[in-house]
């Protein structure tokens, strides 16, 4: 009984030295550029917390929505900062996670060796090129000695959760061990268009019809293609779309073996729950592995909050619930 009170004893004074002996905290960032697919620079940042400098800590690549999206998940066609992927790296960091942000080809600081020519661009933006850029960013993760490798995952906003199932089904067993799909469709992107169509300009429904009829057929957009619907159909992104418009999203995530978890706005006004994502959320339950769908109330498709039916939900953090969500999730998945 003496011995055993005496070793209680020990263990409550050596208490307050053990409670003192505290983790690193803050980050510490590096700029990168890294190859692309065909010879393309991608300038990117990782973001590391500074527990980084003990021990490895797991990686996450973190992909951009559609359109000119930098590596913060700013869009150069909005005036506003929206900041998306900076705030979930940021958060990650927080929460002792690395991760990789980059310019996509042909955007920002990744825009210097962008092609001139019709035929020269076609090429450089193809659909392949993309899902091929989400790959290589896995890999530069991977050459940094500070990130697990056996504990990584994309994270895809948007467009970019389809580049993530994508690079994830061309990786093959070489995938990471999760993916996280936010705000992601779970419908072919060629239903997804012509619904935002009939939503935001019906007039021009039949004309968008064409076009895509066109880009699936001859892999071109065409000519004369009106200039209302070029910042959607742009001269150049015929193979893009090609590619774009015929991926099933809920097809790749039935067939995936990475832990999977989807973040989705009931505000979304972009991608519509529960129609546009119910194909996503269904075969994520079908395929008998780890996976979680949640749908977050009154949070924009930016993953911000809401605050009445006029608030696009462009500005502002991420809606709290949807942090704690993502960070708890990835630290218990990937072992942080």
């Amino acid at each position: 009984m003496n011995r055993r009170a005496l070793l209680t004893g020990a263990a409550l004074l050596a208490a307050p030295a053990a409670a003192a002996q505290k983790y690193p905290t803050g980050t510490k960032q590096r700029l990168l550029r890294f190859p692309g697919v065909g010879g393309a620079e991608l300038h990117a940042t990782l973001l590391l917390p500074l527990l980084s400098e003990l021990q490895r800590v797991p990686g996450v690549v973190l992909i951009g929505g559609s359109g000119p999206t930098d590596r913060d998940g700013n869009n150069a066609l909005l005036p506003l900062r929206i900041d998306l992927l900076k705030q979930i790296a940021e958060l990650l960091a927080d929460s002792g996670i690395g991760s990789l942000r980059y310019d996509k080809r042909g955007v920002a600081a990744s825009a210097k060796q962008a092609p001139t020519g019709l035929a020269a661009q076609e090429r450089f933006y193809a659909w392949n090129n993309y899902v091929g850029d989400a790959i290589a960013a896995h890999a530069e993760l991977l050459r940094h000695d500070e990130i697990k490798p056996y504990a990584t995952a994309l994270l895809g906003h948007s467009e970019g959760g389809l580049l993530a199932l994508a690079a994830a089904a061309a990786m093959g067993k070489r995938a990471p061990y999760a993916l996280v799909l936010a705000g992601t469709p779970g419908r072919p992107m060629i239903d997804i268009v012509r619904e935002q169509i009939s939503r935001t300009g019906p007039q021009y429904s039949a004309v968008a019809e064409r076009i895509m009829k066109a880009v699936l057929d001859t892999g071109h957009v065409p000519a004369d293609t009106p200039a209302e619907l070029q910042l959607i159909f742009p001269p150049y992104g015929g193979p893009f779309f090609r590619g774009l418009l015929t991926f099933d999203p809920a097809q790749a995530a039935a067939a995936l073996d990475a832990a999977c978890l989807l973040l989705h706005g009931g505000a979304d006004a972009q991608i519509v729950p529960m129609d546009d994502i119910q194909p996503l959320i269904d075969a994520l339950a079908r395929r008998g592995k780890p996976g979680e769908a949640i749908v977050f109330p009154a949070v924009s498709h930016n993953l911000k909050a809401v605050n009445s039916a006029a608030d696009p939900g462009f500005a502002g953090p991420i809606a709290p619930a949807v942090a704690d969500k993502l960070a708890s999730w990835l630290r218990f998945v990937l072992g942080a």
